[in-house]
């Protein structure tokens, strides 16, 4: 699989469009998750270089083009974009404007999504134009149940935030836990009132409001989180009620990628990106790194700069992209979902990896996170 070059009549030309989509947020709980101005785009930038390395053996030129724009002028950007010739696009939104992106491009027009978790654009919501290489909520949620399960925490606490995607998040450990086999015993809504959570109403949660929220619960192993929003998931660990760990959205946390992996040559990657933008990787950065090499790797093994051919590519048993997490990654033809592992971190170190040893599947164990073909009712890719 994936192995040989394909010698191409003549050297391509390849522009690729990242689209940051840009919300106003509250300030993150903590300090260290201040979102760096380059996020996303330091992960493309490096991803390009990686290309033009491999590319400038063949003749191929990569370049990428940055916008930053926001959900009311998203479409006209794109127009502009797609009027220069540009038809492949990395998008980093959510999950509504993703699939507007995807609509706005055009059906002749190859697009990675790069950050929205929504099982819907993996399902019923799903796009033939549109590939996704940020894992979906199932997926995440799957990777900590696995990991919750072989530890023998069946037993759990859920906590769900009030915002929509914390309900959404909420609606993937539920069928995660029924998948697996965990039990919920117990779920609470933690409802967000607003505020400056760390100058404003971060005493109060850990000092009274946690403590008292989380009493009196139903027997539990461990406490699991569903705050999508960052609203109060952080403060759970040592200010429960009862002594547990906590897993999801604080504790233990599932993410694509960490700052804390240093296994299968991911220090190496860590050192050039932090030479490069001079601070620590992102999950978005490392999204959108991995589109650009899915592209790269695309146009190496096809010598085409072809949208349709590139995706055919992608989709097929030939494809496969080492993407220092232990095992080569690929995509699922059926929804165009990037098959991945999942690492699980507290954020200082990375405690273990999803899928777990044991969890198999016909065709990739790691088809046991996330939707799989009989469970999408995705038909664009049929």
């Amino acid at each position: 699989m994936g192995t040989g070059f394909v010698c191409s009549a003549a050297a391509v030309e390849i522009q690729v469009g990242i689209i940051n989509i840009e919300y106003p947020i509250l300030a993150p709980i903590s300090r260290f998750d201040r979102h760096p101005d380059d996020l996303g785009f330091a992960g493309a930038e490096l991803g390009n270089e990686d290309n033009q390395t491999t590319g400038s053996f063949l003749g191929h030129q990569f370049a990428i083009e940055r916008v930053s724009t926001n959900p009311d002028n998203m479409v006209a950007d794109i127009g502009t974009l797609t009027g220069k010739g540009i038809r492949l696009l990395a998008v980093l939104g959510n999950g509504n404007d993703v699939a507007k992106a995807a609509d706005a491009a055009g059906s002749d027009v190859l697009v990675f999504n790069a950050s929205a978790p929504d099982n819907a654009l993996r399902d019923e919501a799903c796009r033939a134009n549109l590939l996704h290489v940020a894992p979906s909520r199932a997926m995440l949620a799957d990777a900590i149940t696995q990991f919750l399960i072989w530890k023998k925490w069946k037993r759990w606490f859920l906590i769900e935030g009030s915002n929509p995607a914390d309900k959404l998040l909420g609606d993937s450990y539920r069928h995660s836990a029924r998948k697996f086999g965990a039990e919920i015993v117990e779920e609470r809504t933690f409802e967000d009132t607003g505020g400056s959570r760390r100058a404003d109403s971060g005493h109060v949660l850990v000092q009274r409001k946690i403590p008292v929220f989380t009493q009196d619960a139903a027997d539990h192993d461990v406490i699991v989180a569903a705050d999508e929003s960052d609203v109060f998931a952080l403060y759970l660990p040592f200010h429960a009620w009862d002594p547990r760990p906590v897993a999801g959205s604080g504790g233990l946390r599932p993410v694509n990628f960490s700052a804390t992996s240093e296994a299968w040559g991911a220090t190496q990657f860590q050192r050039r990106f932090e030479k490069l933008t001079d601070r620590y990787i992102r999950p978005q950065d490392y999204n959108a790194w991995l589109a650009m090499r899915v592209i790269g790797e695309a146009v190496t093994r096809t010598g085409s700069n072809d949208p349709a051919k590139l995706k055919t590519y992608i989709l097929s048993d030939a494809f496969e992209l080492a993407a220092f997490k232990g095992q080569k990654v690929t995509f699922r033809p059926w929804n165009g979902q990037m098959r991945q592992p999942v690492l699980l971190t507290d954020s200082k170190v990375t405690v273990s990896v999803s899928p777990q040893e044991g969890y198999l599947h016909q065709r990739s164990p790691l088809d046991t996170l996330g939707l799989d073909k009989p469970e999408t009712s995705c038909t664009a890719f049929d």
